[in-house]
């Protein structure tokens, strides 16, 4: 579809075609709406690989002050309670929206919504699509919505950076498609380019998670949070694929468990045991692997006999990997899987630049604090969806004069220094942290992001926040620093022409 019939004074572009893109495309409908996506619709998002649910109080013995509870608890102190409560009671109208569009949920013989359990919930609160197919169901029931609507037009292009004009505020996008750098202006940009995960070696995200919405926000200016914060998924499939298969967490909340090679329960003596919030698990798993244990998720039995009815997903990633998991354990360990850190927003979306917003992962928005609630994500991009859409209707275009962007040359991240990248975030910044490890890490990313490495400025970005804070809390553990400080959020303020090279941990 053409690009160009679009006025700049009514475009708003959303950047990112996951479920934070595309529910909030819709959700401004019927303005119009240019989705900008780095891969053909439906593809090349961690949407898609989603595995366990939303989480949404719709059980009768469920509410929403109780999820909000859980989720306070996982956040480690970070979490803000006003929005855990609202994204909460936000999540039953939110599934039925998702019904309405399509979205086949599992449901019970009489109808009821198939409700499942997951580590650190106190209620059976996971809805679920296809056993552990929701990501994948959901997403196609948003890009079918997307497409069936008129004021929705997709252009495939990467984003390179934000356009402003001479007062700062964002007035568009600088995006390139086969090696070409274009502008396209718009009267307010909303990025929902997800996290991080593809600097890490060891990850369960798409290849194209390298943070590229979150340094494009940092070097227009916008204020940044809790970047220290990566929550790394316990039960990854170590079958030697990158990015790696996940086996969900719904398994352990159906009966799996975790033992090392003798059989012996790694998680024995810790609160919580197998349904422990995720950080204390990947911790837990990462120190068994540490002492030269080999970690498996046992599922053998009739969880394994039944796995390809119930997690057809898990069952098909095992089958490709040789493994049956109703004869043998999974081999798993932890890897970067969710990035809780982000832009800062506001209840409405709205990051500290004027004309700029950001969704789903991308985004702080407070919901996640230190460790995300196990099947929150989904939730959050839904629940702050059709806030930023109010909020961008609210908003008045600017009359500024644009600021000269000078289209840059487009040059390709170099497939070695990305492995080099990734290498030092994998042992550098990883489950566990430590002063000199970290400082090694900023040495090096310094170096790689001075030389021109886009993905290595975002990596010195966590490591540098990881560095500062001196304390272990959540998913941040650092060896030197067991103990815990006063909570408080770290919040970065880049110049906006040199993110990478000013960083402040200042209290939120």
């Amino acid at each position: 579809m053409s690009i160009v019939a679009r006025s700049p004074a009514d475009r708003v572009i959303v950047v990112g075609a996951g479920v934070a893109g595309l529910a909030t495309a819709l959700r401004l409908a019927p303005r119009p709406v240019t989705l900008i996506t780095a891969a053909p619709l439906g593809t090349g998002t961690a949407t898609g690989w989603a595995q366990g649910g939303i989480a949404a109080a719709m059980g009768l013995d469920d509410a929403p002050s109780l999820h909000a509870e859980d989720t306070l608890a996982a956040g480690a102190g970070l979490t803000e309670r006003d929005v855990a409560l609202r994204v909460a009671e936000a999540g039953p109208a939110l599934i039925d929206w998702l019904v309405a569009l399509g979205t086949g949920f599992d449901r019970e013989p009489d109808g009821a919504l198939a409700l499942g359990l997951e580590a650190a919930h106190s209620r059976r609160r996971i809805v679920r699509a296809r056993g552990d197919s929701t990501g994948r169901t959901m997403l196609d029931a948003l890009v079918r919505a997307a497409q069936a609507t008129p004021s929705i037009e997709t252009l495939v292009a990467g984003l390179h950076g934000l356009m402003q004009d001479a007062d700062g505020r964002v007035r568009g996008v600088v995006c390139e498609r086969d090696g070409v750098a274009f502008r396209l202006p718009a009267r307010a940009v909303v990025l929902a380019t997800g996290g991080v995960g593809a600097l890490y070696a060891s990850t369960t995200n798409p290849r194209g998670a390298l943070g590229r919405g979150l340094l494009a926000g940092a070097r227009a200016g916008a204020a940044l949070r809790d970047l220290e914060f990566v929550q790394f998924h316990p039960t990854a499939i170590a079958a030697g694929r990158d990015p790696m298969p996940l086996a969900t967490e719904a398994l352990r909340g159906e009966g799996a468990t975790l033992i090392d090679e003798s059989g012996a329960p790694v998680m024995a003596g810790i609160e919580g045991g197998d349904l422990a919030p995720r950080d204390v698990v990947a911790r837990g798993i990462f120190q068994a692997l540490a002492r030269g244990r080999t970690v498996y998720l046992d599922a053998r039995g009739a969880l394994g006999e039944s796995m390809s009815r119930r997690f057809p997903t898990v069952a098909a990633l095992c089958a490709e990997a040789g493994i049956d998991p109703a004869l043998q354990p999974i081999p798993v360990r932890p890897a970067a899987h969710y990035h809780m850190g982000g832009i800062l927003v506001d209840e409405a979306g709205r990051s500290t630049v004027p004309g700029l917003w950001a969704c789903g992962e991308v985004s702080s928005t407070g919901l996640h604090g230190a460790n995300r609630l196990a099947s929150n994500s989904l939730l959050e991009a839904l629940a702050f969806a059709p806030r930023i859409a109010e909020s961008i209707g609210d908003a008045p275009a600017s009359a500024g004069a644009d600021r000269p962007v000078p289209l840059p040359e487009i040059r390709t991240e170099d497939a070695a220094v990305l492995s080099g990248i990734r290498g030092i975030m994998e042992r550098c910044v990883g489950v566990v942290r430590d002063e000199a490890s970290l400082s090694r890490a900023v040495a090096r990313l310094t170096d790689l992001s001075e030389s021109g490495s886009d993905s290595a400025a975002t990596g010195l970005m966590i490591a540098r926040a990881a560095r500062a804070r001196c304390e272990s809390r959540g998913a941040h553990w650092r060896s030197d620093f067991p103990g815990q400080l006063p909570a408080r959020h770290s919040v970065v303020t880049p110049a906006a022409a040199d993110a990478p090279a000013l960083q402040e941990l200042t209290d939120a």
